[in-house]
């Protein structure tokens, strides 16, 4: 992981266990005149741009600084690998935004080789934007790239960054933005995780840190940008089919992608209600955004926030399993239970 609150997995997980923030005023400003408040990594922290990619014309601002972003989290995660040609990555991006842009560009996977001088495979590797859910949408193509086409090994990852100007514009336009006088707003953040996959059981001697099942996939017809009535229905079915196999009670612990607007607090309402016998200790359930640390991470949501889970899992200080979800702007939910007994693994 690379977050605001650290550059590395454990620094970021011990982070958000202490409850440490990054959300800082900023040099950005609202349209009335209130610093923005933002969870943006210090420039210096962040490694340089590969010269080659500095020298290619056309790449965006924020092109390069998720390619930068991504370079730490992505050396992480193959850390454990003695070759790392043979596995494919699964990467999600940002989603557009109206009158934006497309926020990378459709190399960036081939940008990402270079900027990081990890030469992952180019068979089976793709990209995909979804934002905050894809991350764990990713999950579902993961497994067939691992069951079906017998891939030791797979990865998937998603980078993004609310550093931008134009992005922050739109936002503040439409009043979303955290700032005084703002009650209904999020933290723009930025990041990047990657989850390494295997589908071999994990041993002793392995550094695998908890099982995944299969991930619970919805879809909301009342998303942001649509007129349809906002029901919540999407991310219902998401976590439904995600715990469907799980025991009544056999979940401890949820990791989320609130961000502190009441728009996604109202679907998690809708699905924690209609899943409830799943929960251990009925509504008392541990839940966990640690958008309150690091801001709104975007398409980066749902590895870190899996990644996170994993990590708690492994400390097992956690009873049961962890339930993960996030919610897109757009209509994509997505949800996946994390443990650290394999029997859990249902799917």
């Amino acid at each position: 992981m690379t977050t605001s609150v650290g550059l590395k997995a454990a620094a970021t997980a011990a982070a958000v266990r202490a409850g440490i923030s990054r959300q800082r005023e900023s040099s950005f400003w609202t349209c009335s005149g209130e610093p923005m408040i933002v969870a943006f990594l210090a420039d210096e922290h962040l490694p340089p741009l590969a010269p080659e990619l500095a020298r290619e014309k056309g790449l965006s601002k924020r092109h390069q600084r998720m390619l930068r972003l991504a370079t730490r989290a992505l050396r992480e995660a193959v850390s454990p690998l003695a070759r790392v040609e043979s596995v494919p990555v699964v990467l999600v991006g940002p989603e557009s935004y109206e009158k934006e842009n497309a926020a990378i560009a459709a190399d960036f996977l081939a940008h990402l080789r270079v900027q990081s001088n990890v030469y992952f495979s180019r068979v089976g590797s793709s990209t995909a934007f979804q934002g905050r859910a894809g991350g764990i949408a990713a999950l579902e193509h993961a497994l067939r790239l691992l069951h079906e086409q017998k891939h030791s090994y797979v990865l998937v990852g998603g980078v993004d960054s609310h550093a931008d100007l134009e992005l922050l514009g739109l936002l503040d336009q439409a009043g979303r933005l955290h700032a005084y006088g703002v009650m209904d707003g999020f933290v723009p953040g930025e990041g990047a995780g990657f989850l390494l996959l295997s589908a071999q059981r994990r041993t002793p001697e392995s550094v695998g840190l908890a099982y995944l099942a299969a991930p619970g996939l919805g879809e909301e017809r009342g998303h942001r940008h649509s007129e349809e009535p906002h029901l919540g229905d999407g991310l219902a079915d998401a976590v439904r089919t995600a715990v469907a196999g799980a025991p009544d009670g056999s979940i401890g612990s949820v990791f989320c992608s609130l961000n502190g607007e009441s728009f996604g607090a109202k679907e998690w309402g809708v699905a924690a209600i209609r899943s409830s016998m799943a929960f251990r200790g009925g509504p008392r359930f541990l839940l966990n955004h640690p958008a309150d640390c690091f801001g709104d991470l975007g398409a980066a949501s749902g590895p870190v926030l899996v990644g996170l889970a994993a990590m708690e899992q492994r400390r097992g200080e956690i009873p049961g399993s962890s339930l993960v979800w996030c919610a897109s702007e757009g209509a994509p939910r997505a949800a996946v239970l994390v443990s650290r007994d394999p029997a859990t693994d249902l799917r």
